[in-house]
């Protein structure tokens, strides 16, 4: 007999998997960033792109080291509750949330410009139409990820991957047709074209560039080998973000250089010019192959093909900060930081669906004004914070924790009074400080939506814990059930996996026949896929119950040899589940029950995976005589 603790969360995520995702989140930005830095930063716009690439190789040093050392969903948050208490947590995760809410709010706004474009409807480039379109954006996704979105790993990565090789080309074919190191000279006039007040502006704008910087740290729970994984996707994403925030800027300026209005003596570019201006502030990337004029018949193609796959992107990132919303509003009702009503999961669908609404709903109302520019030095706001945070808790932790592993330790290190000191971390604070400060100073209606963002959290959060008889500092989290401890009947069994809505009598007498043979013992195993839009171990009681009736189904057909229990997967990761499972009970056969219908939510890719992994037999049973699951509630589980 062998005593097998069952998962909890199942780690399937690889290197190329987390840096795909985060990429496709980071690399969306450039799509409005460079557009908004231009407007400020005119000809140094390159150069504000290298200093905030820089400030974002220091943040990223900074989420690999705490990341690595706590492989936890919770960013800034959990780097600070581990450092300082529950109530510095909180400010960050606050924090965060308005990072969010924004990324969603300038995400949806810019995906009708680029719409608009290919499609030739200019009302879609101007107000109220992009405003309009941005909302409607906000809310389908929004109601879709109350549904419980099931995203597909793979089209994430392809996308990621088709984004990355399309801003390369661009790169490519800019320097080969419009690079002119004349032209990139003559747009700068320090002091005047642009400002030093601009220039500074712009720093802490560009780090809207790196949006989703948070992606991977949330997605630590999910990573296969979490001590190296997490900073090697870090770093491949760092690297490949710096290289085309360095370079495309340089194409864009060529393309679209500075120009002075002799009338009113001002300096501009395209780039930062809006739709009513004649610019491309709302289309940027496109109105750069637009200005490359000499791409022949292939110009019109590719206007398309960039317009359609930057509207696409933009699209996905805008779904992305809705589940960051619904992971992070998950995580924060577990530790008693707001009201257990917000992250309060959908009773049929199992998403936190109120949380998704509420927040969903302030990106709509931070998108009224329809001002670009306020949403970017908003999130320059929240960023800035959440960011300054971070650094300052790795500090913590070297000096709190000195003797903690530490799977990664970021690059730079000074000893001072006993401790080992994170340079890297100590530069990244005062650069994300600054220009939290530079933001905030100049513009006043920043300050005052951020601050006012602030205060509301600092009013709510007190009257909450209160409420529940708790501090400010102490952490609390609700107990969350976790699997109890089964016993395999023996190792070299036989692996049986069922399909969450159904029991498979026939799957069920093979998997008895092979085990018959040799007297071994069957395991069932049954996935249970969690949409997107939810943490993997969110509450899904009927889904779970539904299972848990499959199993029993098993073990009645199969006698006392029969054990099983299920897991929560991701949509595309039961394959790789069943895989992991095998080799873990030295399993002699896999036996796949195929649902009635090809194509399900769990079983669409799954036996092309197993049967591509498998390190033993696989026996797949087609069964017609399935029987539907029915909970105790009398509610079937599809």
């Amino acid at each position: 007999m062998a005593e097998r603790r069952l998962h909890g969360l199942q780690r399937v995520l690889g290197v190329n998997a987390l840096s795909s995702t985060a990429y496709g989140n980071v690399g969306s930005s450039i799509y409005y960033a460079l557009g908004l830095v231009a407007s400020y930063a005119l000809g140094l716009t390159p150069v504000v792109f290298i200093i905030t690439g820089f400030i974002f190789y220091l943040t990223a040093a900074t989420y690999a080291e705490a990341t690595s050392m706590y492989p936890e969903a919770g960013g800034s948050s959990s780097f600070a509750r581990r450092a300082f208490n529950e109530f510095a947590s909180f400010f960050a995760a606050w924090a965060q949330m308005l990072n969010y809410t924004i990324t969603i709010a300038i995400s949806a706004f810019f995906v009708p410009h680029y719409f608009g474009s290919v499609i030739g409807v200019e009302a879609l480039k101007t107000s109220p139409g992009d405003i309009v379109f941005g909302i409607g954006v906000v809310i389908v996704l929004s109601l879709v990820n109350v549904r419980g979105v099931k995203e597909s790993a793979g089209v994430n990565v392809l996308l990621a991957v088709v984004d990355f090789a399309t801003q390369l080309l661009l790169v490519a074919v800019g320097i080969y047709l419009v690079l002119d190191v004349d032209v990139l000279i003559a747009n700068v006039d320090f002091g005047i074209a642009p400002s030093w007040k601009d220039f500074l502006v712009a720093i802490p704008v560009g780090m809207i560039a790196y949006t989703g910087i948070e992606t991977i740290s949330n997605m630590a729970e999910e990573a296969r080998d979490e001590r190296t994984t997490i900073p090697a996707a870090i770093n491949r994403v760092v690297i490949a973000v710096f290289a085309i925030y360095a370079l495309l800027p340089i194409v864009a300026l060529s393309a679209l250089p500075v120009t002075r209005d002799p009338a009113t003596g001002e300096y501009t570019t395209q780039l930062g010019l809006t739709e009513e201006e004649g610019g491309f502030a709302g289309d940027p990337v496109l109105g750069v192959v637009r200005a490359m004029d000499e791409l022949g018949v292939l110009q019109a193609p590719t206007e398309i093909y960039v317009g359609l796959l930057a509207a696409t992107i933009l699209f996905i990132a805008t779904n992305a900060g809705i589940i960051g919303v619904s992971r992070l509003v998950y995580s924060m009702g577990l530790y008693r930081q707001v009201p257990d009503r917000l992250r309060q999961l959908h009773p049929k669908y199992g998403t936190p669906w109120i949380g998704i609404l509420v927040f969903g709903a302030v990106a709509c109302v931070a998108m009224l004004p329809g001002k670009a520019a306020f949403l970017g030095n908003l999130y320059a706001f929240g960023a800035m914070l959440s960011f300054t945070v971070a650094h300052l808790a790795v500090i913590a932790l070297r000096i709190r924790q000195p003797g903690f592993d530490r799977p990664y330790r970021g690059p730079g290190n000074v000893r001072l009074r006993g401790h080992d000191l994170p340079l890297f971390a100590i530069v990244g604070a005062v650069g994300t400080s600054l220009a939290f400060l530079t933001v905030t100073v100049i513009y006043l209606d920043v300050a005052v939506a951020g601050f006012g963002w602030l205060l509301l959290g600092l009013v709510v959060y007190p009257l909450y814990r209160r409420r529940q008889g708790l501090d400010l500092t102490t952490t609390t989290k609700i107990a969350v059930p976790k699997p109890v401890v089964d016993h395999e009947a023996e190792y070299e069994s036989v692996l049986l996996a069922l399909d969450g809505s159904t029991f498979s009598p026939g799957a069920m007498a093979t998997a008895v026949k092979v085990a018959t043979r040799r007297r071994r013992g069957i395991h069932v195993i049954v996935p249970i896929v969690v949409p997107s839009s939810s943490p993997l171990d969110a509450d899904l009681p009927e889904q779970e119950l539904a299972a848990q009736e499959i199993i029993e189904q098993a073990k009645l057909q199969g006698g006392r040899r029969v054990t099983g229990h299920h897991q929560k997967v991701r949509a595309g990761q039961a394959g790789r589940l069943i895989v992991t499972e095998a080799k873990e009970m030295s399993a002699k056969v896999i036996v796949i029950a195929l649902p009635p219908r090809s194509g399900g939510a769990v079983f669409g890719k799954t036996v092309e995976t197993v049967l591509a992994e498998r390190p033993c037999r696989v026996i797949i049973q087609h069964d017609p005589t399935q029987v539907p699951v029915v909970t105790g509630s009398g509610v079937r589980v599809a």
